[in-house]
């Protein structure tokens, strides 16, 4: 059979019918415990901690999307992306270095500073966007370099073939948040990442109704530490979520095609308008780094972010928004629009913010799937507020 093409990947790879009874759907094994075959024996699983069909069939639809029918990629679910970060992070040692994206979500900033380096982990932040920053910055105990590409809020990119390159001749480890653009329009490990991360409740769930993390692993060693972490640690995600984010995956690659046209389509709309100050979206040529988005990436997605000037004019517009919801999240087939720095970023104090460039007008947009006329107009009644 010649190699498959990504949409029809999207709906068949774990998606295998039922053996007992020929269901099309992969069965919810709600069970959290299986009956043995003998003394140390059974058919597969024991305890749904340390397996479960259902996660099973989810962590081989995600290996298979994210690496495609190479041997040794593998695939753990956990119950929420910070749940995939701490279990990458997990098997780090006192004295260790990670090197982390200057411009990172604050939820993972907020993990590295006030848990791992209480752990005597030494955390570094650098904008990866600055090669021999990034040269300087390594250490003889620098462990992981773990990138955000596109960053959240701000979209700075990473190029992550030249920082892999890097890290690689120092015996480096590099882990890829590949959450903002999903396996549809980015694919790390073929750019040389070692590790992916991802929420899954973002666009491979795409429907706003399910927490979940997970991590995509290139060795064996990799895998033997994640299934160690995620057996011992137990955070792992539930089957019920594992059959909303396989239900998510096999419309995945049709729900990126509409994000993207819409997110290109509202980010050139906005590019022109009077009351945005700033616009942050790599499919605009105006982004000092369109052609790295354009040589490692398949599209730009429908992540954004703009500058409205204040915090009283991102507070205006967040309140005249209509078909937009003013929520926190992403990746859901509604259109989201959120204070960055009162959301993303709360945790952190408002020197990082400002060193990050977090400002109190930045508003980031996650753009649906929604008619794009019927959101641009949205858009623009609610900054007409301003």
């Amino acid at each position: 059979m010649p190699e498959l093409k990504y949409a029809t990947l999207a709906v068949h790879a774990g998606q295998h019918p039922d053996p007992l009874t020929g269901a099309v759907n992969v069965p919810l094994y709600l069970s959290s415990t299986f009956e043995l075959t003998g003394i140390g024996t059974d058919k597969g699983w024991d305890y749904s901690r340390a397996g479960n069909p259902t996660r099973d069939r989810l962590e081989e639809s995600l290996a298979v999307l994210e690496g495609g029918n190479r041997p040794g990629i593998k695939a753990f679910a956990f119950a929420t992306g910070m749940a995939a970060i701490s279990a990458l992070l997990a098997p780090l040692r006192m004295g260790d270095h990670v090197i982390c994206s200057h411009n990172v979500y604050g939820g993972t900033a907020r993990l590295l500073d006030q848990i791992i380096a209480h752990y005597g982990i030494a955390i570094q932040y650098v904008d990866m966007g600055n090669l021999d920053l990034l040269a300087a910055a390594i250490r003889p105990n620098t462990k992981l370099i773990y990138c955000e590409t596109p960053s959240n809020p701000l979209m700075q990119l990473t190029d992550i073939r030249a920082v892999a390159d890097l890290a690689h001749q120092h015996g480096i480890e590099v882990s890829v948040d590949n959450t903002f653009l999903s396996p549809v329009l980015q694919s790390p490990l073929d750019l040389g990442a070692d590790i992916v991360m991802h929420s899954t409740t973002k666009f491979l769930n795409g429907h706003s109704d399910g927490l979940g993390g997970a991590l995509i692993t290139t060795t064996k060693e990799q895998a033997e530490r994640t299934l160690l972490v995620q057996k011992a640690v137990g955070a792992t995600l539930s089957p019920l979520e594992c059959y909303l984010v396989l239900r998510g995956i096999k419309t995945m690659p049709l729900r990126m095609k509409q994000h993207e046209e819409n997110g290109r389509a509202i980010a050139a709309h906005l590019a022109s308008h009077p009351k945005v100050l700033r616009i942050h979206y790599p499919g605009l040529e105006t982004h000092p780094q369109h052609a790295l988005a354009l040589r490692q990436q398949k599209g730009f997605g429908s992540m954004m972010s703009i500058d409205l000037g204040s915090r009283e004019a991102a507070g205006r517009f967040l309140a005249a928004i209509e078909i937009f919801l003013n929520a926190e999240s992403l990746g859901g087939v509604e259109s989201l629009a959120s204070h960055s720095s009162t959301t993303t970023h709360a945790a952190l104090s408002a020197e990082r913010k400002l060193d990050m460039g977090i400002t109190e007008g930045l508003v980031r947009l996650s753009i649906g799937i929604e008619d794009k006329d019927d959101l641009i107009a949205d858009l623009d009644q609610a900054l007409a507020t301003i």
